[in-house]
């Protein structure tokens, strides 16, 4: 059973109503493109789609509206990949199907691939198998609490809680040496946040972490890479 949802105020900018956690006074998403900030700071964060193919999976923190995972799978279509995708996300507030549903909306060039997702999908759903080899599991909790318990390992980690200022437990260094141990051998990480506590707890969780150019107005956003040899 689902004890806690989103609840959240819709906010009118140039690219349309953008949903904005009531919990975090944080918008889910870039106030200017949603998608184009996806693309920069999660798949070129993580070298994707280059590195489609195979059993490929990407693990997450924060699913919000689902965006990031409609990005990918949309990306995932295009690049011809072949083999298995899944996406693991961890999520302690999920949303009602109807705001995701109106804040996806913005998005038309994924809306063939969200009226799939939005059919299937449901807070306690679990795993459920997608179209093109591709499955979804969004995780409801407490990341502290269900990452540590979860046994699976990702090739690639989307970092995409609310801002570490108002959303500090997403961010904890305690939670990130858990994202490193549910890091395949060469995996990598990326966040829009290029926070320097952010940077040091996943030095020490045992990535190579680089700061990089970030997107829209943001100066910096950080990538990460697990060494081959821990």
């Amino acid at each position: 059973m689902i004890n806690q949802t989103a609840s959240l105020t819709w906010q009118t900018t140039s690219a349309g109503r953008v949903p904005v956690s009531d919990q975090f006074d944080d918008p889910y998403y870039s106030l200017k493109d949603g998608l184009a900030e996806t693309q920069y700071v999660f798949l070129a964060g993580n070298d994707l789609p280059g590195r489609f193919g195979g059993d490929f999976h990407i693990g997450e923190l924060g699913f919000g509206t689902g965006l990031n995972f409609l990005v990918t799978w949309d990306a995932w279509i295009r690049a011809g990949a072949k083999g298995q995708l899944r996406f693991t996300s961890f999520e302690a507030y999920p949303m009602a199907i109807s705001d995701m549903q109106a804040a996806l909306i913005a998005f038309p060039q994924l809306a063939h691939l969200a009226g799939i997702f939005l059919k299937k999908w449901a807070p306690d759903a679990g795993a459920i198998a997608l179209a093109d080899g591709v499955t979804l599991n969004v995780i409801i909790g407490d990341a502290r609490q269900t990452l540590p318990a979860w046994n699976g390992a990702a090739d690639a980690w989307y970092l995409d809680g609310f801002s570490p200022d108002k959303n500090p437990e997403l961010w904890e260094p305690a939670l990130l040496i858990q994202v490193a141990k549910h890091t395949a051998i060469g995996g990598t990480a990326a966040t829009y946040s290029a926070a320097g506590h952010v940077r040091r707890s996943l030095k020490a969780a045992g990535f190579d972490v680089k700061r990089i150019p970030g997107f829209g107005s943001k100066w910096h956003m950080a990538v990460a890479r697990l060494p081959d040899a821990k």
